[in-house]
């Protein structure tokens, strides 16, 4: 697998598909802060990535037309990085001084495109992988993914106290132009796979399809809480870290941030490795129960104080089984999708397993204020196992979503 022209071609396609989230996000943010620009316009930005939450809403739009070049996946994805190298290269060339609410616009459009490269590039993933390269596909995309993440935002920061903003984007736009070498080298799925005739097969159908499956709203459930508990425990890691523990800036950048960021590819590369011999029950199963154990050690943190050798410890380790229970959770996602409808389901899947990251900040604000910190983390340690309990019940599933499921219910 390490020597698959495959991997190599997942890898990529996962740093194109991570490089413009930054670059509407906190580099964007950066961006308007130096220029002088208001908090409040730059509160407004982070309205940018609405896209990624309602993304499955345009996705059946994916799986019902083929464009003319590339095929049903790989000429989505082409025409997604053309769109986005256009669009930094507009972006790159407007001033937030005079310009601050067109580039509002021109970031939600990127923002748009990014997701939809998503969706099509997730689509690819699951249909040109078999099941036992799943894991480490993965694993493969969340390395690259995280890469891309800190290519355009740390060092974009850099670039741009030697180079300038116009031409950092610049440079960003040209990655996305070179991503489409990698689109047109792809090798296309080898199982040949129908579209939907109509589009309200395309958009009726995934949801039936999803709907007919044994024990569905069981797994659906399982997908929000599976990760709930870790994304309680990071809602507030920022503000606990700085304010709570009172860590330096450059502190909490180099071991939250880097430190971290390395140990959850670290951890998402092991996952996938480990997935190669478990079956993905077992390893649901395991990197869950890691996962929440991890976050004990917020809550010795949170009773020690400020003490770095053992925050960074926390950060890592925590990090580490995050990335584990990320790759075995998105192998179990692909298992999930009827190759008719790969960008639509996986798509509405991966949705919902972002949940509890997009809606638990202002909860988690409450808890705070409420029980303090200790009890705030040991609560997030607890909430980790209804997910775990759950899947439990849904062994016979997920054992049987193992195998890729075939075009006929």
């Amino acid at each position: 697998m390490f020597r698959s022209p495959r991997m190599l071609t997942i890898w990529l396609l996962g740093f194109s598909s991570g490089l413009p989230l930054v670059l509407t996000g906190s580099t964007l943010q950066a961006w308007f802060t130096e220029a002088g620009v208001g908090i409040m316009t730059i509160g407004l930005l982070s309205l940018v990535g609405m896209p990624y939450v309602w993304k499955f809403l345009w996705a059946p739009v994916l799986d019902r037309f083929v464009p003319p070049w590339g095929g049903r996946r790989r000429g989505w994805v082409a025409l997604t990085q053309l769109a986005l190298c256009v669009a930094l290269f507009i972006l790159a060339n407007l001033s937030p001084q005079n310009n601050a609410g067109l580039m509002g616009l021109m970031a939600l459009v990127i923002a748009f495109f990014s997701a939809s490269q998503d969706v099509a590039i997730d689509a690819y993933r699951t249909e040109v992988l078999s099941p036992s390269e799943r894991g480490l596909g993965a694993a493969n995309y969340i390395f690259a993914y995280r890469i891309a993440m800190l290519f355009a935002g740390g060092l974009a920061l850099v670039f741009a106290d030697y180079i300038g903003w116009r031409m950092t984007y610049e440079w960003m736009a040209v990655l996305m132009g070179l991503s489409v070498i990698t689109t047109y080298k792809a090798k296309e799925p080898s199982q040949f796979i129908i579209a939907p005739k109509t589009f309200t097969a395309a958009v009726v159908e995934p949801f039936r399809n999803l709907w007919r499956r044994e024990n569905i709203i069981l797994i659906l459930l399982f997908i929000v809480l599976y990760k709930i508990g870790d994304a309680l425990a990071l809602s507030l890691m920022s503000n606990f870290l700085l304010k709570n523990l009172g860590f330096t800036l450059s502190t909490v950048g180099i071991t939250y941030k880097t430190f971290g960021l390395v140990a959850t590819i670290f951890g998402a590369f092991c996952g996938g490795l480990l997935l190669s011999n478990l079956n993905i029950y077992r390893a649901l199963f395991l990197f869950g129960l890691a996962q929440a154990i991890s976050n004990l050690m917020f809550v010795i943190l949170a009773m020690v104080g400020k003490n770095y050798l053992l925050m960074a410890s926390s950060i890592g380790i925590e990090s580490f089984c995050s990335g584990m229970s990320t790759a075995a959770l998105v192998a179990f996602l692909m298992s999930l999708c009827e190759l008719r409808y790969t960008a639509t389901q996986f798509a509405l899947l991966s949705a919902l397993s972002s949940i509890g990251r997009v809606i638990l900040g202002p909860v988690a604000a409450i808890m705070v204020k409420k029980m303090g910190w200790v009890d705030y983390f040991t609560w997030a340690f607890l909430m980790s196992f209804p997910g775990l309990f759950l899947i439990g019940f849904l062994r016979k599933q997920v054992l049987s979503n193992e195998t890729v499921v075939t075009e006929s219910d």
